[in-house]
């Protein structure tokens, strides 16, 4: 009779018991935690899922304000991307997100999300993280136009994934300010700052995606002039060409005076021509050409730079020589090369003269 009972009472209860014991609850297995990509690549998001047949699996992607927008249930995809895909491995009870052509807007959380009930369900997380190349804002220093001593401050700011470092260089891999070739930071201060300061700075950003980023920074240090001259004395027969230099550095571009007994020169003024120009070192090089030299030529010449910061002068004295010193009279033109012939041969006619003068006395 027991055995009867317990045969009735497994027939009644036995099978319902069964699946109340036998059913799993869903859980999460394995999930892609992070995923680090380049723009344009292709990514896969793996989420498996055990005792999940009978619910919901989906991938959700979540936007910083918390919003869900629900890419794929189960197999089905829901959002008509085509960079989107869902695959569903049976064995394994898999569910791959694949994202192809990867973007910039791909990067935040995506959930693999299990629906139990409406108001209950599994998460497990995924976080996808596109590297960026680095940009430099607009925030940061482009040009900078300033006086000798002041202090300046060079400011250099990029956005990018992973975050950029910043570091900064000279032109030519000339030394820093703050000694070095390479400073690292986002500000590079230069104290008392001098004309030597001068010149392009190069604002490099780099986080190791792509070739990185690079701002040319010109630095502009405004100073008084400064006049250097290659020779204080020249010396010249009458009758024939000299030319004299002198150099002047300065910012902004002075203005250029050649003087004569404290009287102005002019250009083409009494056989006088001035010539100036830009070396490519950036200093200002300019030309005195006294033609056919005549005695009161010969004497002391001023070459004079003034800017608003200030003036600077140099000497230069022309002497009278017996002899022709070439260049520049080796090479004459027009009517002063004629002048300059007979001029020639009347000095070797003086000298052949003076010869036998000598002889006979």
């Amino acid at each position: 009779m027991a055995i009867f009972s317990f045969l009735l009472y497994f027939l009644l209860f036995g099978t319902n018991l069964y699946f109340v014991l036998g059913q799993q609850n869903p859980s999460i297995s394995y999930i892609t935690k992070e995923q680090y990509a380049n723009i344009g690549d292709t990514i896969d998001l793996h989420c498996s899922v055990h005792y999940a047949s009978s619910y919901n699996v989906l991938w959700v992607k979540v936007a910083p304000n918390g919003q869900a927008s629900i890419i794929s249930s189960g197999s089905s995809q829901l959002i008509p991307d085509q960079r989107y895909s869902i695959r569903h491995d049976d064995a394994s009870s898999t569910y791959t997100l694949q994202i192809t052509k990867v973007q910039e807007v791909d990067s935040g959380l995506y959930q693999c999300q299990v629906i139990i009930a409406s108001i209950s369900k599994l998460t497990e997380d995924a976080w996808v993280h596109v590297r960026i190349p680095p940009v430099i804002l607009d925030n940061s220093t482009q040009t900078v136009q300033t006086t000798s001593g002041a202090r300046v401050f060079l400011h250099c700011y990029a956005t990018g994934l992973p975050e950029p470092k910043v570091s900064w260089r000279r032109e030519n891999n000339d030394i820093l300010p703050t000694g070095g070739a390479v400073y690292r930071g986002n500000i590079l201060a230069i104290h008392n700052i001098s004309k030597h300061d001068r010149g392009t700075y190069y604002c490099i950003a780099d986080n190791g995606v792509g070739k990185g980023a690079r701002r040319h920074v010109g630095v502009e240090v405004e100073f008084a002039p400064v006049v250097t001259v290659p020779k204080s004395r020249y010396r010249q027969a009458l009758d024939y060409d000299m030319d004299l230099y002198c150099q002047v550095e300065a910012y902004p571009e002075p203005s250029i005076l050649w003087l004569k007994d404290q009287h102005q020169i002019f250009d083409n003024q009494r056989e006088h021509f001035i010539t100036t120009y830009s070396s490519e070192s950036g200093f200002l090089e300019t030309k005195l050409r006294v033609a056919a030299i005549e005695e009161d030529d010969y004497g002391v010449y001023t070459c004079k730079a003034i800017n608003k910061l200030g003036h600077d002068q140099k000497y230069i004295t022309l002497e009278e020589s017996f002899s022709i010193e070439c260049p520049p009279a080796c090479g004459l033109s027009g009517s002063s090369s004629i002048f300059s012939t007979f001029s020639s041969a009347l000095l070797i006619f003086t000298g052949i003269f003076h010869l036998k003068l000598a002889t006979i006395l």
